[in-house]
């Protein structure tokens, strides 16, 4: 990628947002609190999630990455064996380990402010390795550069995923 995407406001989920994150993952959200970022085409890439769902189900993913295109080029990084290099990065790295605890710590307490879910993991595979790189993708997106460095590290590897246009259209008025 050239240029990551800027951070953008974290901001009140709108019908369009609803409909949107709808025809990115083929569902209706979840404990949806906020769009925590939007992509460069406007659209929303990365939700905020309530720690427990509707139904009182722990759900520890803070940030959820929604746009598919943008999942599908952390596929390809994934596939690539990317998450192993990292995660062996992590054992011989202690200034990496370091940055990638507080990545770990600054999750837990952003989810934590929301509500405590004690005991559970933060994601991602924080703090230790790396499980998925979506989670770390996401938390970089929501909170801005330089708070996760592996997330940072992915996000740059990828292409710019808005460049051909959205990866949804707006809801014709006939479709609801």
């Amino acid at each position: 990628m050239h240029t990551p995407p800027p951070p953008t406001p974290r901001t009140e989920p709108t019908e369009a947002d609803v409909d949107a994150f709808r025809r990115q993952l083929g569902r209706p959200p979840r404990g949806l609190r906020a769009i925590a970022h939007r992509c460069p085409c406007g659209q929303p890439d990365v939700v905020e999630t309530a720690p427990r769902l509707p139904d009182g189900t722990p759900f520890p993913t803070l940030y959820y990455l929604t746009c598919p295109k943008a999942a599908s080029a952390i596929g390809t990084l994934e596939a690539n064996g990317v998450m192993k290099e990292m995660t062996e990065r992590l054992r011989t790295d202690p200034a990496l380990a370091d940055a990638y605890r507080a990545a770990h710590e600054d999750y837990i307490r952003r989810r934590d402010e929301i509500e405590e879910l004690t005991g559970f993991p933060s994601a991602g595979g924080m703090p230790d390795r790396v499980k998925c790189l979506h989670v770390l993708v996401a938390h970089s997106l929501a909170a801005g550069p330089g708070v996760n460095p592996l997330g940072d590290e992915a996000l740059a590897m990828l292409p710019e995923w808005w460049a051909k246009g959205s990866c949804v259209t707006a809801c014709a008025e006939e479709d609801r």
